[in-house]
């Protein structure tokens, strides 16, 4: 085990301050990771807040890293030291069940490990995520980036990234089809970058016309403000697809009526109950909802290497370390444009 820099929360009111802790050395099948760079997700907000009531303190969060290969295990052959990669949501999984044959290991059927705050299996601990100096990882769940994509601008494809892009692959959006993407923010915003790379009528759907100008620079063709009862009743029945990215309980019955027979709006955003759905939007036209999460590895993949072809990474506003607590301040306000990353040379320089 080696002694590395971390920033930790210790409880659900404290703020994120230095902390020490461990990694273990890499085994065979590991890759041992300088991060560079480490997006913050609103997850990690949660996380440390205890919002969903399972935070295993201290809390190291962080699940979109970036970095550069220090070392491999004896069985790594796929990357070697020096190459650039990416680490997500997930560190591990039992590779044996069903969803993991299925190249979902989000889904495993025996727990998915998630970079931070699950079960470490090699420690008996819990996982500690990206806001530190480097990471180990199981080879089979580190991901090669495109070197052609900005590192910085990258690491918020690991979360953000992957949470939209595989709803818009999985359903099969494609080129001519009329897409929503609902909410404008870190998710929303690459929801309307894939969906206008992938060749679809783009239109972001949204209760502020105050966004409309970021969005139509984003790629969205048109813009739907949402609390316009005429502008909702001109689009009705007419979407392939819709995207929800919102991220708190909502009414959902107002987009069900946007949607064409026979498609599916999913959800990504709201981890939280929702307000009723009246069964008739959906029965009359045979209408669904959906929820999706993140993806598996080789999804993952195919998504880094659809942005390396397409050029597609993520809005970012760079911060230091040190300002992370003022960051999560400025995130429950929705105020960034549209992911923070973090410099880690901050904490190593620190």
């Amino acid at each position: 085990m080696t002694k590395i820099k971390a920033y930790a929360a210790d409880n659900k009111d404290a703020n994120l301050k230095p902390l020490e802790i461990e990694r273990r050395d890499p085994l065979k099948d590991d890759v041992k990771i300088d991060i560079l760079y480490c997006g913050v997700c609103h997850s990690d907000l949660h996380q440390v807040r205890n919002d969903w009531k399972n935070s295993a303190y201290p809390v190291v969060p962080g699940h979109e890293i970036i970095g550069k290969v220090l070392e491999v295990g004896s069985g790594v052959t796929k990357f070697k030291v020096g190459d650039l990669v990416g680490v997500g949501c997930l560190v591990d999984s039992c590779q044996t069940c069903s969803a993991c044959k299925d190249d979902l290991e989000q889904f495993c059927e025996n727990g998915a490990t998630f970079t931070y705050n699950s079960k470490d299996k090699h420690s008996g601990g819990h996982t500690f995520g990206g806001y530190s100096e480097n990471v180990t990882v199981n080879k089979e769940f580190v991901l090669k980036v495109p070197e052609n994509l900005d590192p910085k601008a990258a690491a918020p494809l690991l979360c953000a990234g992957i949470t939209t892009y595989s709803p818009l692959a999985h359903w099969g959006v494609k080129k001519g089809d009329k897409v929503g993407v609902i909410g404008l923010g870190g998710l929303g915003h690459m929801g309307i970058k894939f969906a206008h790379a992938m060749g679809a009528h783009t239109v972001m759907i949204t209760t502020s016309p105050s966004k409309s100008e970021d969005a139509k620079k984003l790629g969205a063709d048109e813009v739907l403000i949402s609390k316009d009862e005429a502008q909702m009743n001109e689009h009705a029945n007419s979407f392939d697809f819709l995207l929800n990215t919102i991220p708190v309980g909502h009414d959902m019955n107002p987009y069900a009526a946007l949607l064409k027979r026979d498609a599916t709006m999913v959800i990504v955003g709201a981890v939280e109950p929702l307000d009723p759905l009246h069964g008739g939007s959906l029965i009359m036209g045979r209408k669904s909802i959906a929820g999706s999460l993140i993806g598996g590895l080789k999804e993952t993949q195919e998504m880094l290497d659809f942005c390396g072809k397409h050029n597609v990474v993520s809005d970012i506003e760079m911060i230091d370390i040190q300002n992370i607590n003022d960051a999560y301040d400025r995130l429950q306000k929705s105020d960034v444009k549209y992911r923070f990353v973090i410099d880690m040379k901050s904490l190593k320089d620190s």
